[in-house]
């Protein structure tokens, strides 16, 4: 049985506080789990947002900038984990190297559309930019399900016919459509949900989409104050685990 550490979308742009990723970092040097899955939605890309274009809160923006701003997010989140690496390579002892699977977001998925809809741009930008590999990140393409220990994760689930995510269910209707244990980001917040079922087997849902400090402006003023945070799996095997929750406020009081 392995441990996953799971990091919901963290959504980073120009300007807004990062060292929540330094927390999570601090956090995995500490408990060494197995696998660390991030849910998608690190590079926020608002540059290439399609609702914002044309208005003045376009005014300004560059993919440049959306590309630093990530980068040197997953710098922070990963700093902990390299020293470890490094000091432990050093003292010539077995260095932790994780499992890391991060799965591409819809934010992320802007650039691939911005492409299609200028075509000139094929090989000029491009998920390269991220360099998420450089730090040994698996990179799973968007909406595509990795499963890992019998868990299906992907950064959304969909209606087949339609394309839509599934995030008008409440998690159970979820988990008895999908049939199998899933872990999704997308949605803000933490829903959880738990089947069992009659051959001793035990399905299992999350979506938690936010791990970020700053307020988004499209949900005003009562739409932000949701749960932020990371979720830690004990003992995973067949679909089924512990959970732990671990809140932004702990990971910032604790971690940093």
């Amino acid at each position: 049985m392995r441990e996953h550490f799971i990091i919901p979308d963290t959504q980073v742009k120009t300007g807004v506080p990062t060292d929540h990723l330094t927390a999570a970092g601090n956090y995995i040097v500490d408990k060494r789990p197995d696998v660390i899955i991030h849910l998608g939605d690190h590079f926020d890309m608002e540059s290439l947002s399609a609702y914002d274009r044309g208005t003045k809160k376009a005014e300004g923006r560059r993919y440049s900038e959306d590309i630093d701003a990530g980068r040197k997010g997953m710098a922070k989140l990963m700093k902990p984990i390299l020293s470890l690496q490094r000091k432990q390579a050093r003292q010539k002892i077995k260095q932790y190297k994780p499992e890391l699977v991060f799965l591409i977001g819809n934010h992320e998925e802007r650039i691939e559309r911005h492409i299609n809809a200028n075509p000139e741009l094929a090989g000029a930008i491009g998920y390269q930019d991220f360099k998420l590999e450089q730090y040994g990140w698996k990179v799973a393409d968007f909406r595509e399900i990795i499963t890992i220990d019998g868990v299906h994760y992907s950064h959304y689930f969909y209606n087949q016919n339609t394309g839509r995510p599934l995030g008008g269910q409440n998690l159970e209707t979820r988990l008895n459509t999908l049939g199998f244990s899933f872990t999704m980001g997308h949605q803000q917040g933490l829903k959880t949900a738990i089947k069992p079922l009659n051959n001793g087997r035990t399905l299992r849902g999350i979506a938690a989409g936010s791990f970020y400090q700053h307020d988004e402006d499209y949900k005003g003023p009562q739409g932000n104050n949701h749960w932020r945070g990371c979720l830690y799996k004990h003992e995973v095997q067949d679909g089924n685990y512990d959970i732990m929750e671990l809140s932004m406020r702990y990971l910032l009081r604790q971690w940093t």
